[in-house]
């Protein structure tokens, strides 16, 4: 590999020195983009704005729905949608994902039947348990196997470590 020498260190520094006075020269100002970044901030905080408000204002109907709810609805036992909000409303839904062997999907399709809590699941009897398998679509004694209602117990009893300790 030939070394460089004395002039060709001169003309790569001339060409360097060069490149950045162009680039200097060349430049369209810094005011431009400013104001650009100025413009889609205030964009962006008006968005923000709006999106705060929505939110609010859905707050408030959810708050509204719940002082109105009726107490068969309220305690969430019901199935489907009617449940679900429910139970939404009365701070019973757990998240079931927690537990070995269901996944997020799975804990939508629960919530989606009305298993909104580890308290549904510990409560359910054997053809309970046969008929969610069922409407899962997983094969019979899944849930046994799984062990779902002990986990759930230790979950709904807040005893987090010792379910990870366990079932992990």
């Amino acid at each position: 590999m030939p070394a460089f020498t004395t002039n060709q260190w001169a003309i790569l520094l001339l060409v360097l020195v060069l490149g950045w006075l162009l680039g200097l020269a060349s430049r369209s100002g810094g005011a431009k983009w400013r104001r650009a970044y100025e413009a889609e901030r205030a964009d962006h905080a008006a968005a923000r704005t709006a999106h705060d408000a929505r939110l609010a204002a859905a707050n408030d109907r959810i708050a509204q729905f719940e002082r109105s709810n009726h107490s068969g609805i309220a305690n969430g036992t019901g199935l489907g949608v009617a449940g679900g909000l429910g139970a939404a409303g009365a701070g019973q839904r757990d998240d079931l994902s927690l537990i070995r062997g269901v996944g997020r999907g799975d804990e939508a399709r629960l919530k989606d039947l009305g298993v909104h809590s580890y308290r549904d699941i510990v409560r359910m009897s054997a053809a309970d348990e046969a008929a969610l398998e069922n409407k899962l679509g997983a094969t019979p004694g899944v849930i046994a196997r799984e062990r779902w209602r002990e986990q759930a117990e230790l979950l709904d009893t807040g005893r987090h470590d010792d379910h990870r300790r366990t079932f992990s």
